[in-house]
């Protein structure tokens, strides 16, 4: 009895001391049919580790000190919860209930914060990890509020409006909420933002608002990116199989691109700003374009559709989710060529990239 204690003892050492430890930078992959996060080793392209991530995972973002990753549980607008991973622990460590947010979709992680798109709610909101509270909620009024880009300093976001065929750009504003801009003709001036409140022993208005401005773009808009100068955002129309390319200060359509990307998915800006990657649902090809010319310049054959696609930082390549086909295409973005595959799961699709600090 003692030796079968002690080989079982000495069995589970082994275990522990063989498995590998989450590297720096990592590749993750959703796997929608496995329910899985898979950590991928960036340098060979091995999977290191899976873990659960719940039901019709779709989208998947990594904190800003690379040690947690968020998963969307969307659910088409039934779901309404977020999986936290601990992405050094390689383990599910719980879920944020949304609540009446149903529908998540949509992450990114700016300014020490998660934020996301809730489709059924026609919001966004944004979960504070050191509280573990949702601090902000945001009305768009929009159908299918899918996709969302938040600037690093969180003071503007992008989204995609899928079925009303807009974005919307958000502005954040200083100083108090609300807060009237001037009196009308002959009235006396207001008292200062929070005045009222102070004197009832109440807290001051929060700091800031939003201000919202909706473009009309293509229909079926979806997926989209901002060119890494901040002063473009490219959306994919995917009913139109065209591109809309908006200027983010004048909050207006500068040119419609004929792409012929029926079923677009995703798309993306490579890092230096001068290729733009599109993957097609139901396509054979991720269309590549020409970002100063406006022009599609090659389409690649990579499976039979195609889903996320991830920017390696340094620029060198990039990964696209080949949904039905059950793996990442590698591409090298020098040439434009696949330069390898990684088997992450059945059904892949969200992808994000974690460095830890």
């Amino acid at each position: 009895m003692r030796q079968l204690m002690l080989l079982l003892f000495l069995a589970g050492v082994a275990a522990v001391s063989s498995a590998e430890s989450t590297p720096s930078p990592a590749l993750l992959v959703l796997s929608k049919q496995d329910h899985t996060i898979a950590i991928v080793d960036a340098k060979d392209l091995h999977v290191v580790a899976k873990a659960p991530v719940g039901d019709d995972p779709h989208e998947v973002v990594a904190s800003s000190d690379g040690k947690t990753a968020y998963v969307s549980n969307y659910g088409f607008g039934q779901f309404h919860t977020i999986t936290m991973i601990d992405l050094i622990g390689q383990k599910r460590i719980g879920t944020i209930d949304l609540g009446a947010l149903r529908g998540p979709h949509g992450l990114d992680f700016a300014g020490g914060k998660l934020w996301f798109t809730a489709e059924a709610a026609k919001a966004i909101g944004s979960y504070d990890p050191a509280t573990g509270k949702i601090d902000r909620i945001i009305g768009i009024g929009q159908n299918r509020t899918h996709m969302l880009y938040v600037f690093p300093d969180a003071k503007r976001i992008v989204t995609t409006n899928v079925n009303s065929g807009t974005i919307t750009v958000l502005d954040k504003t200083e100083g108090a909420a609300g807060a009237p801009q001037g009196p009308p003709p002959g009235m006396p001036p207001p008292p200062p933002a929070g005045a009222l409140n102070r004197a009832r022993g109440l807290p001051g208005p929060p700091d800031g608002d939003w201000n919202e401005t909706v473009v009309p773009v293509g229909k079926g808009d979806e997926g989209f990116d901002v060119s890494p100068d901040g002063k473009e955002a490219w959306t994919a129309n995917s009913w139109d199989g065209t591109i809309s390319v908006v200027d983010l200060e004048a909050k207006t359509v500068t040119a419609t691109i004929e792409s012929q990307t029926q079923g677009a998915n995703r798309l993306k800006f490579t890092p230096d700003g001068k290729h733009v990657l599109v993957s097609l649902l139901g396509g054979p090809d991720l269309v590549v374009l020409d970002a100063a010319t406006r022009a599609v310049i090659k389409r690649l054959p990579i499976g039979h559709g195609a889903a996320g696609i991830l920017m390696e930082p340094d620029g060198k390549r990039a990964f696209v989710a080949c949904t039905p086909d059950n793996y990442v295409a590698v591409i090298d973005l020098a040439t434009l060529t696949v330069t390898g595959k990684i088997d992450a799961g059945v059904d892949p699709d969200g992808l994000a990239w974690a460095v830890q600090r």
